[in-house]
């Protein structure tokens, strides 16, 4: 018994798999469907290639793709997000503090421009700070910052 795929069929998979990358965000599905267009587009221009052939080409040009994607343009992307970043870029900023540490409890600085998404974070100081002195961050310790007092400018 002989299986005959139309073109339409391998375009219909091609959109259902690419549609699925909205709803599994892997980006490796796309490349399948879009391996399955290519499929289509062959089975329009020869409608009488083997349906092994078809499942050859099928699964060869969604590895190719893939791997260029992995191997060459995911690559030539712009990293637009700031994770693995964290530190560095925060280091060095300075703040004014809005609450003074005391004791028990962490005191708070604010930041003129958000640091990661937040223009208020909680700190640790090891010099005696007040409300309204300059403070510039000199390391993270999990969401707390540690900071030290900015000398006053001598005029």
């Amino acid at each position: 018994m002989q299986y005959y795929v139309e073109y339409w069929q391998w375009l219909v998979l091609g959109m259902a798999l690419i549609i699925a990358e909205l709803f599994i965000p892997s980006f490796t599905i796309f490349w399948f469907g879009l391996g399955a267009l290519i499929v289509a587009g062959l089975l329009w221009l020869a409608p009488d290639l083997n349906l092994r052939w078809q499942l050859f080409i099928w699964a060869v040009a969604s590895v190719l793709f893939t791997f260029l994607w992995f191997r060459y343009f995911k690559g030539m992307m712009p990293d637009r997000t700031k994770a693995g970043v964290g530190r560095e870029a925060i280091l060095g900023e300075s703040g004014r503090v809005i609450l003074a540490p005391v004791e028990n409890r962490h005191g708070r600085v604010r930041f003129a421009t958000p640091l990661l998404g937040s223009d208020e974070w909680s700190f640790v100081c090891d010099q005696e700070v007040v409300v309204g002195d300059r403070v510039h961050v000199k390391d993270i310790s999990g969401n707390t910052l540690i900071v030290e007092k900015k000398p006053k400018a001598e005029g």
